[in-house]
């Protein structure tokens, strides 16, 4: 696989061949995006066609996010950048920015001692030392090991833009997601919003409200939003051959089984 991609010189270099490698056999258990016959995968499959066209006509750099925690976004970046790794030429980065409560380490099953944080203080100088890889697919990560830290200082400082100047200066086809905070979390979201291509805004049914996504577009309204994705929503579709349900009755389980 070819993880080296050039950089302007001065700017750190993002997608290098990762200094650390899951078996994929150590993934956790949350992780799907990977799996093609699974049909739990097709949710994200349909996504990633979405993202591609977006990539295609020149997006780069893609934040994820929600309105308030515990609503799945983690779950649905993690998925999302595993999906988009299977497709051919596309070089695919997934960045946890979430520096206080970051949990894609977590989700991927990746033992981390340091991570993001530590890049954006300065206490490392080479992204290598915190990417990781996954056996066999052509995905990068740069975790984020949980800090109580001045997440805000370290996302406005002149790191984090060099960090999104060297992403923008990766190969043609390449896309980067970052796994953001929560947008009434603190600033950070609207921070990186600033430098980022845009947005998705991740909704659980029956958790996250109306007000709450109109409030949270209304503080990143300087921010294109690519659209909304609603996770864990079931009703009206189980049973339904064309539906998203994953039950015996869904079409789909004979279908990928």
């Amino acid at each position: 696989m070819n993880f080296q991609s050039p950089a302007p010189s001065g700017l750190p270099i993002i997608g290098t061949e990762p200094r650390h490698f899951l078996p994929t056999e150590n993934l956790g258990e949350a992780i799907v995006g990977f799996r093609s016959r699974d049909e739990r995968s097709r949710p994200f499959n349909l996504l990633r066609t979405q993202i591609a066209r977006l990539v295609a006509s020149g997006v780069r750099v893609i934040g994820v996010t929600s309105a308030t925690p515990r609503v799945g976004k983690t779950f649905v970046a993690c998925n999302l950048a595993a999906s988009m790794a299977r497709l051919p030429d596309l070089k695919t980065v997934l960045i946890d920015l979430d520096l206080r409560r970051g949990s894609v380490a977590e989700r991927f099953n990746l033992p981390v001692e340091q991570g993001m944080t530590e890049y954006l203080a300065g206490r490392i100088d080479d992204l290598s030392e915190i990417a990781w890889g996954v056996e066999g697919q052509e995905l990068t990560i740069y975790p984020a090991a949980v800090r109580k830290v001045l997440s805000s200082e370290l996302l406005a400082g002149s790191r984090f833009q060099e960090l999104i100047a060297a992403a923008r200066a990766m190969p043609e086809q390449a896309v980067v997601l970052c796994d953001l905070p929560p947008i009434f979390a603190n600033d950070d979201a609207m921070i990186v919003g600033e430098l980022i291509d845009g947005y998705l805004m991740v909704v659980e049914d029956g958790v996250t409200t109306a007000k709450q996504v109109r409030d949270s577009m209304r503080l990143m309204k300087s921010v294109r939003c690519f659209g909304t994705v609603l996770n864990n929503y079931v009703q009206g579709f189980t049973g339904d051959d064309y539906g998203y349900g994953y039950g015996k009755g869904s079409g789909y389980s004979d279908y990928y089984n």
